[in-house]
């Protein structure tokens, strides 16, 4: 199988780098993957590059990212930190398609076929935050011995898709 990479080069065979790589598989979850990166590259419209280089970076830093330096010096970043700061200040991010691009991933089953979801719903608490807009009162759950406060924040959900069997990369649902 061979996946486009996407960085821009001098082949003759539409600017894309290839690797090759054996998928044992027709419709393996490298090729899968292969297809979203492309697709995420092109919701990407000035300074695509860099910015996709940002974007793998993120995903790639070990462990949490406390500055826009480190993303630079990971590795999956060749380029300079100029070219980080000039994505994240012209790069442009087509959201519209991106949510397509998403909706079009499969979600991973279960053993016998069912979508089986896990969801968490987490507050951002925020009680000093008088003006913030579309701040309301959160329910809270042991903040002290048997209490429960209503406290101003921001609620937000994760819903994951979970696979039965045994995991053999990083302990991550597909979220």
């Amino acid at each position: 199988m061979i996946i486009p990479s996407c960085d821009r080069t001098e082949d003759h065979d539409q600017g894309l780098r290839r690797i090759s790589v054996h998928d044992a598989g027709v419709a393996g979850a490298l090729g899968e993957l292969s297809r979203f990166r492309q697709e995420f590259y092109r919701c990407l419209t000035p300074r695509a590059d860099a910015f996709f280089e940002l974007a793998e970076a993120v995903l790639c830093a070990d462990g949490p990212v406390r500055s826009l330096v480190e993303l630079s010096l990971v590795g999956e970043h060749r380029r300079g930190h100029g070219s980080l700061y000039a994505a994240l200040a012209r790069g442009r991010l087509d959201v519209g398609r991106l949510r397509w691009a998403l909706s079009a991933v499969a979600l991973p089953r279960a053993a016998d076929g069912r979508l089986v979801l896990a969801v968490d719903v987490t507050c951002w608490l925020r009680p000093e935050a008088h003006t913030s807009p579309e701040r309301i009162l959160c329910h809270t759950y042991g903040r002290g011995k048997d209490r429960h406060l209503m406290i101003p924040g921001w609620p937000y959900s994760v819903i994951c898709a979970l696979e039965t069997g045994r995991m053999t990369g990083p302990a991550w649902p597909t979220c």
